[in-house]
């Protein structure tokens, strides 16, 4: 890339945009764009080409009108080519910003034959891309039909041609060296040639009835010639340079231009607009004006989406998002869209309407996009914030003694209300970010919590009832059971009854403060009632499973116990038989009482059945013998009694008192055994003809031992030791386990007891004072063994009766 500059001014500079061989400078305009910052002016700016015959002046006329440094001719070596392709600079000291190209000369010996097509394509390019076109021509030839501007002006129309709907360029045609004859004679001329040759030219049918100012708006300066008329020259182009000034206002050169591109997209719809006519083909403007705004509004959106990415303000905001709740998050995000949503339209502003709208949605789409997870983020937070807050204001609100639904109602309000204001703060405007569904799931959420809380809460009130109910039941209704009779069910049905409207109203006072409706309040009540039968019921499955353990404890407290709850004594006098049917009876009305659940107060023949059945066995025995009827106690149903109340069957009741019976059977017979047991030890004396035989038959052993009181004394001991002997060796005591095993155990025993009472007899007494209040020796020792037998025999009487006693009160 070759840039030249002026030494007396560093804003002009100059590139070649297109070589001779017809290759584009890319680097070389985007170079100098940058230089002479033309992507800032919008659509302020111009573009002047110029265009004539080879080794005219263009490029001196050039750098003496925009102070510009195209390299310029030397006359001094001769005419030849000076300029080659195109070149462009920018007009020094030119407001608005106005660039110029100057084009190589046509019909140059240089370029041979391939003059009429690098001019033609010169030509087009300079119409399209430029405001005005300066045709530089000398005087002389106007008038001429052979004239070297006429193949030029050819040229220009029939590119024109191949534009379709084009700009409105202005032409100025330049007039070099000018003569005597003043311009009110030259330019007539000059317009009717320009005339005759755009009549010439063929023309599309589009446009053959076009004029040419539909196209071109002409203007015609002279100058007079720089080589004669130096200073003069330089005055005129001085007073020509004024009318640069400004030329793209209304009124101006360039006032009634159309279709300008933006000054940001003038580089590359140059490039694009050269690369179509180096293909030849037919150069649509209006698509080419539609192409370059596409390309360079995506450009520019691209770029601001990038520098949007790329801001360290919205990376920040965009890092706090995903941690925490950021305050005024809408109005910075909206902010930051806003912002590169504007530089996007400064620098497209003078782009296409149509693609400049479409890339300004697709871009602002993009953002969106982008920032919306920050936005769902924020409203996550904010979301699960609120109702964290929520939950504790609610359990705070609840532990404070408010009614639910009051407090439900009260914090749903305030904490939505909360949500809302929450997103008025997170609100971003450019977006149309629909909120509902994140508040419809925070409402969701709140009344989910408020449904477990509320199913909680009414679960442990409902628990905290039904315990009580438990309590109020389970206890007394153990101790009716313990005592059943006829009234048993009935005060069961009280009980329930009283316990459970108790707990009733408790429990409806308790759910006034819950917002529920009437079925599932009835529910509520009606499953407490139902808690509290099932209580009864089960109840009275687990104590009619214990039931015969309760028939035996009945029948032995009434077996063994008087009415004054004394252990019975069986002296003999006592009513076995009645005693144990009394026991019986009540045991039979218990098993009654337990065979099923009487909450319905319905009449039954449970009772009647089972006594007729089991304590009255020869009728009920007479019944199925005359086929009157079967078995009462054969079924596995009690009349009248559903399934579902039936606690013991007709014929497990037949099992139960069966072993009941088997089970008390023994205490029956022990107290029979005691009975007569108390009988024999009461008849202790002989019968009175033993009495009177043995009178008789001893009546000489009597009267010898009456007559020898040595034998009377003899006989004493000798009771003596036997009674020790029958004490010590508690001859009662070894007999109890058997005959066979008493007389082994006393044969054992015999000889050393015998041993041992007589040792003690003969033992010494201790030495102390003879008298009158003193015994002999063996009075005395004689005495302490019969003291001893006695009391030992007492004692060993006295623990049988106990014994026996203990033993009778445990059966």
């Amino acid at each position: 890339m070759e840039i030249q500059k002026n030494a007396t001014s560093v804003e002009c500079c100059s590139t070649q945009l297109i070589d001779g061989d017809g290759s584009f400078n890319v680097t070389g305009i985007e170079k100098l764009i940058k230089e002479v910052k033309l992507n800032e002016c919008g659509l302020s700016y111009a573009v002047v080409s110029i265009m004539g015959p080879q080794s005219s002046g263009k490029s001196t006329l050039l750098n003496h009108l925009f102070h510009t440094n195209f390299r310029e001719m030397d006359a001094f070596k001769g005419r030849s080519q000076t300029t080659k392709g195109i070149w462009m600079a920018k007009c020094n000291g030119i407001e608005p910003c106005t660039v110029v190209m100057d084009l190589e000369g046509t019909d140059g010996r240089e370029r041979g034959e391939d003059d009429t097509a690098f001019e033609k394509q010169s030509a087009l390019f300079a119409l399209a891309v430029s405001d005005i076109v300066l045709i530089n021509m000398w005087c002389h030839d106007i008038g001429r039909e052979q004239a070297a501007n006429k193949p030029l002006l050819k040229t220009v129309f029939q590119v024109m041609m191949r534009l379709f709907s084009p700009r409105k360029t202005t032409l100025m045609f330049v007039i070099r060296d000018k003569t005597r004859t003043p311009l009110e004679n030259l330019e007539p001329v000059l317009r009717e040639d320009i005339q005759k040759i755009w009549d010439s030219v063929p023309k599309p049918e589009a446009h053959k009835e076009t004029p040419l100012s539909e196209f071109f708006h002409v203007e015609v300066v002279a100058l007079s010639s720089y080589e004669e008329k130096e200073e003069l020259f330089k005055e005129q182009v001085a007073n020509l340079r004024q009318r640069f000034f400004h030329s793209i206002a209304p009124g101006g050169l360039a006032g009634d231009r159309r279709g300008v591109v933006p000054a940001s997209g003038f580089s590359f719809s140059a490039q694009e607009i050269w690369k179509v006519i180096k293909e030849n083909k037919d150069l649509d403007l209006p698509a080419h004006k539609v192409m370059v705004a596409t390309v360079r509004c995506e450009e520019i959106a691209n770029e601001k989406f990038n520098s949007f990415t790329e801001c360290e303000s919205w990376c920040q905001l965009e890092e706090a998002s995903r941690s925490d709740l950021v305050s005024g998050f809408g109005k910075k995000l909206n902010s930051l869209l806003h912002t590169s949503l504007t530089k996007y339209d400064s620098e497209a502003t003078f782009f296409d309407e149509g693609v400049r709208s479409l890339k300004r949605k697709q871009l602002e789409e993009k953002l969106l996009q982008l920032a919306q997870p920050a936005h769902q983020a924020i409203l996550g937070h904010l979301r699960s914030g609120t109702l964290e807050k929520f939950k504790e204001a609610f359990e705070k609100a609840l532990n404070g003694g408010e009614k639910f639904s009051v407090a439900a109602r009260n914090c749903t309000e305030s904490y939505m209300a909360l949500f809302d204001e929450g997103y008025q703060d997170a609100f971003v405007e450019l977006a149309n970010w629909d909120s509902s569904k994140v508040r419809e799931k925070l409402r969701r959420d709140i009344d989910a919590h408020v449904a477990s809380v509320q199913a909680a809460k009414l679960a442990e009130l409902t628990s905290s009832y039904e315990v009580r109910v438990k309590e109020a039941l389970y206890g007394p209704v153990e101790s009716l059971f313990d005592g059943a009779n006829n009234e048993t069910w009935l005060s069961i049905r009280n009980l329930l009854r009283c316990e459970t409207e108790s707990a009733v109203r408790g429990l409806s006072s308790a759910l006034s403060g819950f917002d529920l409706d009437e079925n599932a309040r009835g529910k509520m009540i009606t499953g407490l009632e139902d808690y509290a039968k099932g209580v009864i019921e089960t109840k009275a499955r687990e104590e009619a499973g214990r039931v015969v353990v309760r028939m035996k404890d009945r029948f032995s407290n009434l077996f063994a116990y008087d009415a004054d709850s004394m252990p019975r004594v069986w002296t003999g006098k006592e009513d076995i038989r009645f005693i144990t049917k009394t026991a019986r009876v009540e045991c039979l009305k218990l098993l009654s009482v337990m065979a099923a659940i009487r909450l319905d107060d319905t009449a039954d023949n449970i009772e009647k059945i089972l006594f007729t059945a089991l304590l009255d066995p020869s009728s009920s025995a007479a019944a199925i013998k005359s086929n009157k009827a079967g078995d009462p106690l054969a079924s596995s149903t009690w009349d009248q009694i559903p399934p579902s109340k039936t606690m013991i069957t007709p014929v497990q009741c037949k099992t139960l008192w069966r072993q009941f019976m088997t089970e008390t059977e023994y205490s029956v017979t022990q107290a029979i055994s005691a009975q007569e047991a108390n009988r024999r030890s009461n008849n202790w004396l002989p019968p009175p003809w033993a009495i009177v035989a043995l009178l008789i038959l001893g009546f000489n052993e009597f009267m010898t031992v009456l007559r020898n009181p040595l034998y009377l004394g003899l006989i004493f001991v000798g009771y003596l030791v036997i009674k020790a002997a029958w004490v010590q060796l508690d001859i009662p005591g070894q007999f109890r386990y058997g005959i066979l095993a008493g007389i082994l155990s006393i044969s054992t025993k015999l000889i050393p007891t015998i041993m041992n009472i007589l040792r003690k007899l003969s033992e010494p007494a201790p030495v102390a004072a003879t008298g009158a209040n003193n015994p002999p020796r063996h009075l005395t020792a004689a005495t302490k063994a019969l003291e001893n037998g006695s009391i030992r025999s007492s004692t060993a009487s006295s623990g049988n009766k106990t014994e026996y006693s203990g033993h009778n009160k445990e059966q």
